[in-house]
């Protein structure tokens, strides 16, 4: 190139970065500044996620040894410091049913209303609900426990939530739901597992009709 060249080289780049000199270094500004938060939030969720798993291990290590105090306490930390983390809601599950087991099942509803609203997955928050209308059922709250778990229009819960259905239509005395229910349940639940029918068919024989 001849310095000529290199002159014109130069007075053009000069005339384009009075043009466009500021915009172009607001966008590069930008584009880092966008680099180092997506940077940071990544660093922030790893954090986070470390953080949650060894506390999910020491409210596991708390259920094993049955001391409900801590483990409802971990819990609580939980829910409160890494609620959005995927251990926030199996710790939801494991501890409702520990609370469950030791006599305490309006702490057992707690946890899993918890995790009906908050669970990261919706399969934890079908099951969570599933078991939240459970204890309903026992409760005699039957119209609660339907509005908890309105049929779904697909998905691999529908056979689960169906049977549930129909065990809180039967025990509201809705036995023509109730049949319902349980037939929709058969329909759904896969064949390779004979126990689940083989119960759903009894229920619905015991309805008669």
């Amino acid at each position: 190139m001849s310095y000529h060249d290199e002159q014109e080289s130069i007075e053009s780049f000069k005339a384009w970065w009075a043009q466009w000199g500021n915009a172009a270094t607001w966008v590069v500004l930008i584009a880092l500044l966008g680099l180092a938060a997506w940077n940071g939030w990544n660093y922030w969720q790893r954090r986070q996620a470390a953080e949650a798993a060894v506390l999910y291990d020491q409210v596991q290590q708390a259920v094993a040894t049955g001391d409900k105090a801590l483990f409802t306490r971990i819990a609580s930390d939980m829910e409160d410091r890494f609620g959005g983390t995927a251990y926030a809601q199996m710790t939801a599950l494991g501890v409702a049913k520990a609370m469950y087991m030791a006599g305490d099942a309006a702490g057992a509803k707690a946890q899993l209303q918890w995790a009906a609203d908050h669970a990261k997955d919706d399969e934890f928050r079908q099951i969570a609900k599933l078991r939240l209308a459970s204890l309903l059922l026992d409760e005699k709250a039957y119209d609660q426990g339907l509005a908890l778990i309105p049929q779904p229009d697909s998905g691999p819960f529908k056979g689960l939530v169906a049977d549930a259905r129909g065990d809180l239509l039967a025990a509201a005395g809705k036995r023509d739901g109730a049949r319902a229910a349980y037939k929709l349940a058969l329909d759904n639940l896969p064949k390779d597992n004979p126990s689940d029918r083989q119960l759903i068919q009894f229920k619905l024989d015991a309805l008669g009709g």
